[in-house]
C-alpha cells in the first residue's frame, strides 16, 4: 500500500470520527437529545404555519401548502446550521490543529456533514409528512438529491470562506448572523413566489432577482418536483443561458473559497 493510500484512509478515518463527535456533542447535555434534530426545525414551522398560513393566509391558493411550507423551512435550516457550523469550526477546533498535522478542511467537511445528517434525518419527516398531506410520489422525487447537493456545495463554498476569515477576524460569524436573518426574507420559504409576480409593475424583474439565488433557485426546485408542478421555478421566469447562473454561481463560490482556504489554511495553527 502506498504512502498516497495510507493518508486518504487516515484522513477518512480523521473525518468518521469528527462527524461521529460534533454530532454526538452537540446534542450531549440537551434533555431530549437526539429528537432536537427534528423538533427543531418543526416547532419553526408550526410558528410560521400559524402566522403565515393561518392568520395572513399566505397559502391560499397553492396545494399542499403545510408540506410547501414545511419543505422550505427545513433546507433553510440546514443551509443556516450547515454555514454556521462550517464558519465557526476552525476556531473550535483550534487545540486539535496545533496538536495534529492533517489537512484542516476535514474540520469544515466534519461539520458541514453534521448538518447534512440533521437534513437527512429531516428529510425523512418531509416525506411522511408529504404522503399524509396527500401528495402523490413520482420518479421525479430523484431529482431532491442533486438539487440538495447543490445547496450543500454553496454552503460548504461560504464555509471554506467565511470560515478562514473568522480565524483572524472573530467579527465574521456576528456579520453573518445579521445578513442570514436579512437573507430569509429574500427566499421564498414563507411566501409564495407568486406573491412577488403579481407585486406590480417590477414583480417580474424582482421574482428574476430573487430566483437567481442559488438558496431561493434549489428551494423552489425542490418543492417542484417533490409536491406541485404549479411551483415558479427559476427555469420558468429565466430564459436560457441566464437561468444557469444560481448553478455558475455555486461552482464559483466553491472553487474560490477552495483555493482561498487551502492559501490560508497554513497558518491556522498560528492565529486560531
Amino acid at each position: 500500500m502506498g504512502v498516497p493510500n495510507v493518508l486518504c484512509r487516515k484522513n477518512r478515518i480523521l473525518l468518521g470520527e469528527l462527524v461521529k463527535t460534533d454530532f454526538r456533542l452537540r446534542y450531549q447535555d440537551s434533555v431530549l437529545g437526539y429528537l432536537w434534530a427534528v423538533l427543531r426545525p418543526l416547532l419553526m414551522f408550526t410558528i410560521l404555519y400559524i402566522v403565515f398560513a393561518k392568520l395572513l393566509r399566505f397559502g391560499d391558493g397553492i396545494p399542499h401548502y403545510p408540506v410547501y411550507l414545511l419543505t422550505g423551512t427545513v433546507l433553510w435550516n440546514f443551509f443556516t446550521e450547515c454555514t454556521g457550523q462550517g464558519i465557526q469550526s476552525i476556531v473550535q477546533r483550534g487545540e486539535l490543529l496545533r496538536k495534529i498535522s492533517f489537512p484542516k478542511y476535514i474540520v469544515v467537511v466534519s461539520a458541514t456533514a453534521t448538518a447534512l445528517i440533521n437534513f437527512a434525518i429531516n428529510l425523512c419527516v418531509i416525506v411522511v409528512f408529504a404522503l399524509i398531506n396527500g401528495v402523490t410520489p413520482s420518479w421525479s422525487w430523484l431529482m431532491v438529491i442533486p438539487l440538495i447537493l447543490e445547496l450543500y456545495a454553496f454552503s460548504l463554498g461560504i464555509s471554506f470562506l467565511l470560515g478562514a476569515l473568522n480565524v483572524k477576524y472573530r467579527d465574521v460569524t456576528s456579520i453573518w448572523d445579521v445578513l442570514i436573518q436579512a437573507l430569509f426574507y429574500a427566499v421564498p420559504i414563507i411566501y409564495p413566489l407568486a406573491l412577488v409576480l403579481n407585486s406590480g409593475s417590477y414583480g417580474n424583474f424582482a421574482a428574476q432577482i430573487i430566483q437567481l439565488n442559488p438558496i431561493a433557485q434549489v428551494i423552489q426546485d425542490v418543492r417542484y418536483n417533490l409536491i406541485t408542478d404549479t411551483t415558479v421555478t427559476t427555469w420558468q421566469l429565466v430564459q436560457f443561458p441566464l437561468c444557469l447562473i444560481p448553478i455558475v454561481l455555486v461552482l464559483i463560490v466553491l472553487t474560490f473559497a477552495a483555493l482561498f482556504f487551502r492559501r490560508r489554511s497554513r497558518r491556522f495553527a498560528e492565529e486560531v
